[in-house]
C-alpha cells in the first residue's frame, strides 16, 4: 500500500484487504480477490477508475481489486430526474423574468441589448451556474458544510448565504401575498381596478378605456395603479419610512395562506417539494402561452414589438449596458444563492450535471425573451388606446409593472375575469418555486451542518423557519411596506449574494484548485471539463461578478412612486447588507484563532495526493503526487479541505455494501 494512506487509519478488514478509515462515517475495504468480469467501479473524488468500462468515464481492468464502501447513513433523492430539472427551472424562471428583463431589454438599446446578455450568459453566468451543480452533486451537502470539503477557511459564506435566503423571504412572500389578493379581487364581473367609481379612487383617477375626448396627463392616475396604491397597499396612509403604519389584516392572512402552502411542500424534504414543482413550475409555461397569443392579437401590439426589440447599437459603447446584461444574467439564473448546491446535492452521484445546466440556462433565458412579447405587445396595445407612445406607457418597472400596468390591459380586455384568473396564477407559482428553492437553501445547509439537531427533526425545524420567515415579513405588511420590500431587496440582496458569488468562485477556482475541481467534474461525468469551462472559472467568471458589485456599489438614490429615500435609510440598508457578508472575515478571523497551531511555525513540504485518483492509479502499487505549499502550519489546516471523500451512495456505483 502506498504510504499516502499513512494519513488514514488502516487496519486489516478481512482476511483479503485492508480497511482505510476516510472520514467518522465512511471507510474503504479493499479487498483482493479473483477477476470479475466487466464489474463496473466507482468513480469518486477525482476518477477512481478501472479501465475499459462500457460506460463513460469508468473502465475495468479484471486484475485490480473491486473497492466496497460501507455508510453510516444515506441521502434523500429525487425520485425522477424531471423533479430535479423542474425544481432548478422553477426557482431559476420567478418574477424577475417576467418584469426584469423587458424592461431592461428596452432600455438598453432593444434588440442590441441581446448581444451582451448572450455574452455575459455564456462567459458569466452559465459557467457559474454549472459549478454550483457539480459542487453540490459531488460532495452531497449544503452550503455551510460544504466548506469542509473546499475551503475550511470560506465557511462563512454559507452562514451569509443562508441570511440572505432569508432576508429573501421577508419580501419576495409579500409580493406573492400581493399576488394572492390580487387573486381574489379577480373572482367578479367586473374587476374592481376597471373604474374610478370605488371608494378608494381620488379625482385624479381617470379611465380613458373606452372614453372619448379624454385627456391624459402627469397628475392622471389610472383605476389600476389606485387600486394598487390605495386598496391593496394603502400606501397613502404611511408618511415613509418613519411611520410605516399599520399591518395590513388581508395581506398578513394571504401571507399565512402562501407560507401554509411552503410548508407543506417543504416538510418532508425533495419527495413533497418534488412533487409540487409537476404544477408550479409548468403552469406558468401555459398561461405565459395563451397571453402571448391574446396579446398578439390586441390592436397595437405591433408597436410594443417594435419598441422591444428595435435595435439601438449605439447603447452598446455604454458601460451600463453591459453591466445590466451581467446583472440581470447572474439574478435570473441563481449561482450564489446556495440553492442550486441544495437541490443538487440529492441527485444521483454519476447525473449529467452538465447538461442539466446548459438545458436550464437555456429555459431560463428564453422564459425571459418571450416573457418580454407578453408585457410588450400589451404595452403597445395600451399606448395604442391611449393614443401615446409606447414609451410613455413603459415607465414603470419591478412590481408596478405587474400590478399596474398588465393588470389595466387585462381589465379592458374581453373575459378580463378569466385572463386575469389565470395571470395571477401564473404569478403565484413563479413565485412559490423561487420561494421552495431558497428555502430548501436554508434547510438543507443547516441540516448538514448540524444533522444530530435537525436532521431527525425536519418537519419541526421547518416549521421554526417558516414561523421566522412570516414573523420578519410583517414589516412589508404594513402601510408602508412597499417602501420596506424596495429597501430590502436593493440592499439586502444585490451587493452582498454578488459578494458572495465571487468570493465562492475564487475559493473554487484558486484555492480548491481548478484542476481538484475538473478532477471532480470527471469523476461525475466521465469527461473532465474542456479548456473553456476552465478559463470561465478562473479568471472570466470572477472578473464578471467584481465588475457587477463594483457597478452596484454606485447606485442612483432610491425612490419609489414620488417617495424619496432619507439619507438615514440607505445607511440602514447598507448595514442590512453588511449583516449577512460580514460573517465571511468573522468566520475566518475565528478559523485562525480556534485553529491549532501557530501562525510563526511553518509545517515542512510535504507531498500528498491531490485526489483520491491520484492515490489509487497504477493498480494501487504507486502514488501521483502533489506537492503543498510552505505555509504557517496554522493558515495551512484552515485552507487544506477536511475531508476530500463525497458521501456516495453504493447503489449509485454498483457497490457492494459491507454489513
Amino acid at each position: 500500500i502506498p504510504s499516502v494512506f499513512a494519513a488514514g487509519e488502516i487496519q486489516p478488514c478481512s482476511k483479503t484487504g485492508l480497511s482505510i478509515l476516510l472520514s467518522e462515517e465512511l471507510f474503504l475495504c479493499l479487498t483482493f480477490h479473483s477477476p470479475v468480469p466487466r464489474q463496473d467501479s466507482a468513480v469518486m473524488a477525482g476518477s477512481l477508475t478501472h479501465h475499459s468500462s462500457p460506460n463513460p468515464g469508468y473502465s475495468t481492468n479484471n486484475a485490480v481489486p473491486v473497492p466496497v464502501i460501507t455508510q453510516t447513513e444515506s441521502r434523500d433523492k429525487w425520485s425522477k430526474k424531471m423533479d430535479f430539472l423542474l425544481s432548478v427551472i422553477g426557482f431559476a424562471v420567478d418574477l424577475g423574468n417576467v418584469w426584469r428583463f423587458p424592461y431592461i431589454c428596452y432600455q438598453n438599446g432593444g434588440g442590441a441589448f441581446l448581444i451582451p446578455y448572450i455574452l455575459m450568459a455564456i462567459f458569466g453566468g452559465v459557467p457559474l451556474f454549472y459549478m454550483e451543480l457539480a459542487l453540490g452533486q459531488f460532495h452531497r451537502t449544503g452550503a455551510i458544510s460544504i466548506w469542509k470539503h473546499i475551503c475550511p477557511i470560506f465557511k462563512g459564506i454559507g452562514y451569509a448565504i443562508c441570511i440572505i435566503a432569508l432576508y429573501v423571504s421577508f419580501y419576495y412572500n409579500t409580493i406573492i401575498a400581493w399576488a394572492l389578493f390580487y387573486f381574489y379581487s379577480s373572482f367578479s364581473s367586473i374587476l374592481p381596478w376597471t373604474n374610478c367609481d370605488n371608494v378608494w379612487n381620488t379625482p385624479d383617477c381617470t379611465n380613458y378605456f373606452g372614453m372619448d375626448n379624454i385627456t391624459w396627463t402627469n397628475a392622471s392616475r389610472s383605476p389600476a395603479e389606485e387600486f394598487y396604491t390605495r386598496n391593496v397597499l394603502e400606501i397613502h396612509k404611511s408618511s415613509g419610512l418613519r411611520d410605516v403604519g399599520g399591518v395590513r389584516w388581508q395581506l398578513m392572512l394571504c401571507l399565512f395562506l402562501i407560507f401554509t402552502i411552503v410548508y407543506f411542500s417543504l416538510w418532508k424534504g425533495v419527495k413533497t417539494s418534488g412533487k409540487v414543482v409537476w404544477v408550479t413550475a409548468t403552469l406558468p409555461y401555459i398561461v405565459l402561452f395563451i397571453l402571448l397569443i391574446r396579446g398578439a392579437t390586441l390592436p397595437g401590439a405591433w408597436r410594443g414589438v417594435v419598441f422591444y426589440l428595435k435595435p439601438q447599437w449605439g447603447k452598446l459603447l455604454e458601460t451600463s449596458v453591459w453591466v445590466d446584461a451581467a446583472a440581470q444574467i447572474f439574478f435570473s439564473l441563481g449561482p450564489g444563492f446556495g440553492v442550486l448546491l441544495a437541490l443538487s446535492s440529492y441527485n444521483s452521484f454519476t447525473n449529467n450535471c452538465y447538461r442539466d445546466a446548459i438545458v436550464t440556462s437555456l429555459v431560463n433565458c428564453l422564459t425571459s425573451f418571450v416573457s418580454g412579447f407578453v408585457i410588450f405587445t400589451v404595452l403597445g396595445y395600451m399606448a395604442e388606446m391611449r393614443q401615446v407612445e409606447v414609451e410613455d406607457v413603459a415607465r414603470d418597472k419591478g412590481p408596478s409593472l405587474l400590478f399596474i400596468t398588465y393588470p389595466e390591459a387585462i381589465a379592458n380586455m374581453m373575459g378580463s375575469t378569466f385572463f386575469a384568473i389565470i395571470f395571477f396564477v401564473m404569478m403565484i407559482t413563479l413565485g412559490l418555486d423561487s420561494t421552495f428553492g431558497g428555502l430548501e437553501a436554508i434547510i438543507t445547509a443547516v441540516l448538514d451542518e448540524y444533522p444530530d439537531q435537525f436532521y431527525h427533526r425536519r418537519e419541526l425545524f421547518v416549521l421554526c423557519l417558516v414561523v421566522v420567515c412570516f414573523l420578519g415579513s410583517l414589516s412589508t405588511l404594513t402601510n408602508g411596506g412597499a417602501y420596506v420590500v424596495k429597501l430590502l431587496e436593493e440592499f439586502g440582496v444585490g451587493s452582498s449574494i454578488i459578494a458572495v458569488g465571487f468570493l465562492e468562485a475564487i475559493a473554487v477556482s484558486w484555492f480548491y484548485g481548478i484542476h481538484r475541481f475538473s478532477n471532480d467534474v470527471q469523476a461525475m461525468l466521465g469527461k473532465a471539463p474542456g479548456l473553456f469551462w476552465k478559463v470561465c472559472w478562473v479568471a472570466i467568471s470572477p472578473a464578471f461578478l467584481y465588475i457587477i458589485v463594483s457597478s452596484l456599489l454606485k447606485a442612483p438614490p432610491l425612490a419609489l412612486f414620488d417617495y424619496k429615500y432619507p439619507d438615514w435609510s440607505i445607511i440602514v440598508g447598507y448595514i442590512v447588507g453588511l449583516s449577512s457578508f460580514i460573517w465571511v472575515p468573522i468566520y475566518m478571523v475565528y478559523k485562525l484563532v480556534w485553529t491549532p497551531g501557530s501562525l510563526k511555525q511553518v509545517g515542512g513540504c510535504v507531498q500528498s495526493p491531490e485526489t483520491v485518483s491520484d492515490a489509487f492509479s497504477s493498480n494501487l502499487t504507486s502514488a501521483s503526487f502533489a506537492r503543498v505549499p510552505c505555509f504557517p502550519q496554522r493558515l495551512a489546516v484552515c485552507l487544506r479541505p477536511e475531508r476530500t471523500i463525497p458521501d456516495i451512495h453504493a447503489e449509485n456505483l454498483n457497490m457492494a455494501t459491507v454489513p
